[in-house]
């Protein structure tokens, strides 16, 4: 791998783990706090288990927005980074709207579009690498999840 590759390995690793860092400025201290008040549903997850699932599926984003970012002549690049960049910005407003503002229905509107981001990330990463659309498989099979969630908890707190 060229210096140059390195380097935009390192970026696209760096960016998605900001995007996560970001997350968490509004999520953690609403843990113990509000969150832990909520009335959840049956399927709701240990808290442990958010940190390490959230860190990988990053990583995962990291690698494929590398994968994407090598392939700049392709005709769908730019295309590839507005949706990726767009899923990336609603990913840190959800836990700005959920946790931050303390309003499930919000986080409900935000992580329904995410969703959508997501799928049309995958579609246009996918034409330009396969490899790139798959490692974003996990991340809309979570967020799938994580609307469930979202939703229940929305309901249940109304």
């Amino acid at each position: 791998m060229k210096i140059k590759d390195i380097l935009k390995l390192v970026t696209s690793m760096v960016l998605c783990q900001l995007a996560g860092f970001l997350g968490s400025l509004f999520t953690i201290p609403a843990i113990p706090t509000w969150y832990k008040t909520l009335k959840k549903p049956f399927f709701t997850p240990p808290n442990w288990i958010f940190s390490p699932v959230w860190i990988s599926l990053f990583m995962l984003m990291g690698i494929s927005l590398f994968m994407v970012w090598r392939r700049q002549d392709h005709p769908r690049f730019k295309t590839a980074l507005i949706f990726f960049f767009a899923q990336l910005i609603l990913n840190v407003l959800w836990s700005a709207a959920f946790f931050g503002l303390r309003s499930p229905l919000l986080g409900f509107v935000d992580i329904v579009l995410l969703w959508v981001a997501i799928l049309l990330t995958i579609q246009n990463c996918f034409r330009i690498s396969r490899v790139a659309g798959l490692l974003l498989l996990p991340y809309i099979v979570w967020v799938s999840f994580a609307v469930a969630l979202t939703f229940s908890l929305w309901i249940l707190n109304t």
